[in-house]
């Protein structure tokens, strides 16, 4: 009988560095590496007050020193991409006057081919840009960053001017890997950020690669709305780069949870990169593809630390995949085809801090600022009209979300929230003295708290104690493994599915099956851990704004 430990308690124990094969390594030139950094940001201790131009470089060095040292080691690892996080270099809980020192006019790449690294005299006051196309150069990487913009305006000429002559826009800048500044995207779904504009109108961004085609740019809130991001979708991209500074919300929406969900749901990848901030709650950052995922997750207590990420996923671009096969067919001679990569090689590789929480599957087994107090939030009451049995309301991220317990180890149920019924199958685990009470909870309607926009969910969900009414709370722990069918009569396309174990661990459902009539059906079973939650989470787009 073997005595070693298994090899997963060994690398948390240890700290190692990660390295898991899925399947062969991809050798077709069909796929690339990518990196995204989850940052410990150095902050400005007193955001309210005015800083010189000057101090506020010194400050912003701090951070670009660490981007430096993770650009190195990531291209050392073979990365072809980097992203850094929403807020990274600056900070948050800045006004609108205080965050001035931080402000670069960033050109317009659409208008102007312009290196800052090798051209640094045509623009002035542009140091960091400068330190940021340097860096991509100096690494040869494709390097995204989140900065803050400054664009000058006329009252006079422009009526969506601010009064005071100029726009204050959070911006995502991309760099060539020589240095070139090749797309910049003014964030449009803001989140309690008092420093910036929200832009007049919603722009589509994307840039070119040589190694993967075409990325589109989005940031942080901006991935819950139909602009930009499904209208970004909409036009054939299928890669996202994603600096975010999202604050963990289960049981619907940690960073990586929703990530995974949303590149899933979309048939996308998602290059994303958060903030680590205890205080906030924020954490979860990954690399996403449909059918692979490398991510980290820090657990609550845990030393706060930076965390590199780098891992091989397909190219998705089907332009660029279209033109490698024509290339590859010409090289042929015979008109034959090479056949797609059946997978691709993941690893992970640890940062300027702890290891943290990092999962890879498959396998076997909002936003920058806290939310106010629960109830302090107004909320939409349930109907006064008299329940079905065993149905009660309790609210789940600020919805009065319609449950049922589930009451025996296996069984079968349904919940409607008016016309919108969701269904479970389920057998789960038993665990003997087990007090942990399950609920299956349904809501269709416009979630109005802190953003505004139109859901229909089906979430099964583990209650945070053993009376209803903590069914909907916020849960990172469970014991109890579950087989489960879950299903729901969706209205929309646009479903995105998630299943979430103990520890904040994603796992990937065996099937998710979508029928012509909107039926949506996500199939699980034998889960490593116990289950947090499984949720189908849609969006109805074209509801926000009713």
């Amino acid at each position: 009988m073997s005595t070693r430990a298994p090899f997963a308690a060994v690398v948390a124990a240890l700290g190692l560095c990660l390295i898991l094969l899925v399947g062969a390594e991809d050798g077709s030139g069909r796929s690339y590496v990518a990196a995204v950094y989850e940052h410990l940001v150095n902050l400005n201790p007193e955001p309210h007050v005015p800083l010189s131009r000057a101090a506020a470089l010194q400050h912003m060095k701090k951070n670009l020193d660490v981007y430096e040292v993770q650009a190195a080691v990531a291209a050392r690892k073979g990365a072809q991409i980097i992203v850094f996080p929403e807020d990274g270099l600056h900070g948050f809980n800045f006004s609108r006057s205080s965050i001035a020192g931080y402000l670069e006019t960033i050109p317009d790449p659409k208008k102007e081919n312009w290196n800052p690294c090798t051209e640094p005299g045509r623009h002035a006051h542009t140091e960091v840009l400068q330190h940021l196309s340097c860096m991509a150069r100096r690494h040869r990487l494709f390097l995204v960053a989140n900065m803050a913009n400054l664009q000058p305006c006329s009252v006079i000429s422009d009526l969506t001017c601010p009064l005071d002559g100029r726009w204050q826009f959070n911006t995502d800048v991309v760099f060539r890997s020589d240095g070139l500044l090749v797309a910049r995207y003014h964030k449009y779904n803001l989140y309690f950020e008092n420093a910036f504009d929200k832009p007049p109108s919603s722009e589509l961004i994307t840039f070119d690669t040589p190694f993967a085609g075409t990325f589109g740019v989005l940031t942080c809130f901006d991935i819950l709305f139909h602009d930009p991001t499904v209208a970004l979708l909409n036009t054939g991209v299928r890669q996202l780069v994603y600096p975010t500074a999202w604050m963990n919300q289960l049981p619907l929406l940690a960073a990586v949870q929703f990530q995974w969900a949303f590149s899933r749901g979309a048939n996308i990848s998602v290059l994303g990169a958060n903030i680590r901030s205890d205080p906030l709650g924020m954490t979860g950052s990954g690399i996403f593809s449909p059918d692979t995922a490398l991510y980290h997750h820090a657990r609550a207590g845990e030393l706060e630390a930076g965390k590199l990420l780098v891992g091989r996923l397909p190219v998705l671009d089907p332009a660029w995949l279209e033109d490698r096969g024509a290339m590859e067919r010409g090289g042929l001679g015979d008109g034959g085809t090479e056949p797609p990569p059946e997978s691709v090689a993941l690893s992970e590789v640890e940062g300027t801090g702890g290891v943290g929480g990092v999962g890879l599957w498959p396998s076997s087994r909002t936003d920058s600022f806290c939310l106010p107090k629960e109830e302090d939030c107004q909320r939409t009451e349930p109907s006064s009209s008299p329940l079905p049995p065993n149905l009660f309301y309790s609210s789940m991220m600020y919805d009065q979300f319609a449950f049922k317990l589930l009451p025996d180890s296996q069984g079968e149920l349904t919940v409607c929230d008016g016309a919108f019924c969701c269904r479970l199958q389920y057998r789960r685990s038993p665990l003997e003295g087990s007090t942990e009470l399950y609920a299956l909870g349904a809501f269709a309607g416009t979630h109005v708290v802190n953003g505004r926009y139109a859901l229909q969910v089906c979430a099964l969900v583990r209650c945070s104690g053993t009376v209803q009414s903590s069914c909907g709370q916020d849960v990172e722990e469970a014991e109890t493994k579950m087989d489960f069918l879950l299903e729901g009569n969706f209205s929309t396309p646009h479903v995105y599915p998630s299943v979430v174990v103990s520890q904040v661990v994603l796992e990937r459902p065996d099937a998710v099956e979508r029928s012509a009539d909107g039926r949506v059906v996500m199939r699980h079973s034998g889960t490593t851990a116990g289950l947090v939650t499984a949720c189908l989470y849609g969006r109805m787009y074209d509801q926000d704004g009713e």
